[in-house]
């Protein structure tokens, strides 16, 4: 065969790639597009973000009712009449309660009471959290599209309701008093939702639902977002996640439909006082006010009442025509058609000697080695690097500071690999090797056909190698033209995969990196008659290594923190009232300046053997120390009721607080089964007696209004009750009892635990 340049052909792959991420989220330049087109002003949205962005105001904080009262003024001028629903709320999944203060509002539709809801919540994380993406941004983009929606003075067809919801980063529990208890729940057919998990990126669209999605895909499909980022594949992942939103409410307790809008790129920056108005990526706000002002003309003025439905579609971002779609009972017909023209095209390929036998099979050698090798690799070398680098063990939800580096080095570090592996096989021919690629990938699409059918799309990858297959075996084209035709053909392929090799580790955490290489690997596999040519030495291989080296250079000098990227620390007082003892304990596994203020010396490695408090990743102190006791002021409990009613032992007692506590956290240590609870008059029953072997049984936010905790709780008759109570204060920076030196400008209260708390603990036996 001769010589031929795949130069052309690897730019137009290397425009896929810029596709790719081009098309999934707008840029400035959009801007003045989506002013003049619907009249929502960026600038107009951001003047909001940043007047509600100045302090943390997260539910029980003086700053949560400031930016309460900002939100109701900005309703106000837009001339809409909102109230405040204040509502004490139980959210029995998550065993957590607060007295919630949600701000609604409605626009009178003109036919019926069928309603869109516009949703997002308005407080942020306890404690430190500015919440200007998370989720001041939905805040913001709702106000501007209301306001952008009213300057047509058109009536909808369908209401609008609007709802700021309170204490969702404490238990989705305003979400959850709207739908148990406003009557306008009962009129909501839709949920437009925004969120964030980060502080920038392309928002991707989530759906919510107790049925199937078709009617979902179809009428988001005709809200025509100009930047729709979405597949079946994120939606089937979400669902399994444990990883709710307000919205998830909505779908398990209202059974009412919704999509969820949220970004989650610079994911360093999700719950940490770095979710600031200067942070936040205002690509990603416009991003989100596409979505809002599309989906709410749409909606606003369709039947939403018809949006349930007994069908699923697979979907997936598709160059040009942004998303296609096709039911689930196609998967199975398009895998045997695949196995089908294979079996036909390789046959053929063999008759004519384009394809040898033993050639192809010689090729699943370095596919299966190479499948091995990037994934291993890749895992064994983030754990390496944990180990170079124990800071980045500090940043919980995994993702770094500098990951997206470590994003581009792990993958021409695999692509290196991929050169390098199969540039012990150039003896046998590209087409040979092709074929290994292909039935892996049809294997792997017979494994998502069993256990995971929203990843389906990825048979088209593979059907379009086969297209590739066919043309080098049946057609005689010229070898540089026949490489510019393979890449166009191959476009979708590398617009489908390239966007989750950034997700997954950008989402997951940079330990899903291997999954990264993975996926690098089985493209590779597709691309193979573009990439490997039939020479001694491929100069794309020596391009990836010198990129690896560049780049983990490049990590290294990036691994540390500054100002900009702060090092999140913790440091918490534990006080026992019963053993009249005190401890000091940390959740970061290194010890730095701030840290070290009271872990010098003398400091024991490992969990408290008292319980210590709840964390989002079920992260255990790393080091305590005794500490003075300081005989705290601890909450009175005034038992009010404890008997026997025909089956049920029923207990009801008071906290009331003696000292500002934010937060009560009640654990057992026992087996324990409830049957009901009852929150300052509120009555939760479980249909089914909730089993606690041990842990949390209760978190109550203590909100601006609440003045003590009224508990109730509902037992088999014989149960004896023996449990523990934390209260907790984040005030342990400005108790004058302590005296601590306050963090420098690098650092930053460690997100996802309990920090810069006072906690109270003791037993309570009834």
């Amino acid at each position: 065969m001769k010589k031929s340049n795949n130069l052309p052909a690897i730019f137009i792959i290397i425009i896929s790639i810029f596709l790719s991420f081009h098309d999934s989220s707008p840029d400035i330049a959009y801007e003045k597009k989506l002013k003049k087109e619907t009249n929502f002003s960026v600038d107009n949205a951001l003047f909001h973000l940043k007047n509600i962005s100045q302090k943390p105001h997260f539910t029980g904080s003086n700053e949560h009712k400031e930016v309460q009262k900002y939100i109701i003024t900005a309703l106000e001028k837009l001339g809409l009449k909102p109230e405040i629903q204040r509502q004490v709320a139980f959210n029995k999944k998550w065993k957590a309660g607060t007295t919630a203060e949600n701000i609604v509002a409605r626009i009178k539709g003109a036919s019926g009471n069928n309603a869109l809801l516009l949703l997002t919540h308005y407080d942020s994380n306890p404690h430190s959290s500015l919440g200007a993406s998370d989720a001041g941004s939905g805040v913001v983009t709702i106000l501007e599209s209301l306001r952008a929606f009213l300057t047509n003075n058109e009536q909808p067809i369908n209401d609008i309701v609007i709802v700021f919801s309170d204490a969702e980063e404490v238990g989705l529990l305003g979400a959850q008093a709207f739908v148990d208890h406003h009557p306008w729940a009962k009129d909501v057919k839709l949920v437009l939702n925004l969120e964030a998990r980060g502080s920038g990126g392309p928002s991707i669209m989530l759906m919510e639902t107790n049925g199937k999605n078709k009617r979902l895909v179809e009428e988001f499909i005709k809200s025509k977002s100009t930047f729709p980022v979405s597949s079946s594949l994120f939606y089937s992942i979400y669902k399994i996640l444990p990883n709710d939103t307000d919205l998830t409410v909505f779908r398990e307790d209202g059974n009412i439909n919704g999509f969820n809008f949220a970004f989650i790129d610079d994911h360093f920056d999700y719950h940490t006082e770095q979710d600031s108005y200067e942070r936040m990526d205002r690509n990603s706000l416009i991003h989100q006010a596409d979505y809002m002002m599309t989906s709410l003309n749409h909606f606003a003025n369709s039947d939403i009442t018809t949006l349930n439905s007994e069908e699923d579609l697979v979907f997936v971002n598709f160059p040009l025509l942004k998303i296609i779609s096709y039911p689930f009972n196609w998967i199975l017909p398009m895998l045997i058609f695949s196995v089908v023209l294979f079996l036909v095209v390789y046959f053929a390929g063999a008759r004519n000697q384009k394809i040898t036998i033993v050639g192809s099979l010689t090729g699943f050698v370095p596919f299966t080695i190479s499948l091995f090798v990037t994934g291993g690799v890749s895992f064994m070398l983030w754990k390496i690097i944990l180990l170079i680098h124990p800071g980045y063990t500090d940043i919980l939800h995994g993702f770094t500071y500098n990951g997206y580096l470590y994003i581009a080095a792990f993958s021409s570090l695999t692509i290196w690999i991929l050169f390098k592996i199969y540039s012990y096989y150039k003896s046998i021919k590209p087409t040979d090797l092709f074929i290994a690629p292909i039935v892996f990938g049809i294997l792997l699409n017979l494994v998502i056909f069993k256990y995971l059918p929203g990843a389906a799309f990825l048979i088209i990858p593979v059907l379009l190698a086969i297209f590739v297959l066919y043309i080098i075996v049946l057609m005689n084209l010229k070898r540089t033209s026949g490489l510019i035709l393979f890449a166009i053909i191959s476009i979708p392929s590398v617009y489908i995969l390239i966007p989750l090799i950034k997700l997954f580790p950008v989402g997951l955490g940079l330990k899903i990196l291997f999954v990264s290489s993975i996926f690098i690997t089985f493209l590779f596999g597709w691309l193979i008659p573009i990439l490997l040519k039939e020479q001694k030495k491929s100069y794309w291989q020596i391009i990836a290594g010198l990129a690896t080296i560049a780049l983990f250079t490049m990590t290294t000098f990036s691994s540390g923190f500054n100002v900009d990227n702060k090092k999140p620390n913790s440091l918490v007082f534990i006080e026992n009232t019963d053993t009249k003892s005190s401890y000091w304990a940390t959740y970061n596994n290194t010890i730095d300046s701030y840290t070290k203020q009271i872990f010098n010396e003398n400091y024991t490695e490992g969990n408290l053997p008292e319980t210590s408090g709840k964390s989002k990743y079920n992260t255990p102190f790393k080091y305590h120390k005794l500490a003075k006791y300081q005989n705290l002021p601890n909450s009175k409990i005034s038992v009010i009721l404890d008997t026997i009613i025909e089956n049920n032992r029923e207990i009801n007692f008071t906290i009331i607080p003696q000292r500002k506590i934010n937060k009560y956290e009640i654990y057992t240590s026992n087996p324990l089964e409830i049957k009901g609870i009852c929150l300052n008059g509120e009555s939760y029953d479980y249909e089914t007696p909730l089993k606690i072997k041990q842990g949390s049984v209760l978190t109550y936010q203590m909100a601006n209004f609440d003045t003590e905790v009224s508990v109730l709780l509902k037992l088999p008759k014989d149960s004896k009750l023996e449990l523990t109570l934390n209260e907790i204060s984040y005030d342990l920076l400005t108790n004058p009892a302590f005296n601590l030196e306050s963090r420098n400008e690098t650092m930053m209260p460690m997100p996802f635990v309990t920090n810069d708390a006072i906690i109270t603990s003791k037993e309570l036996k009834f």
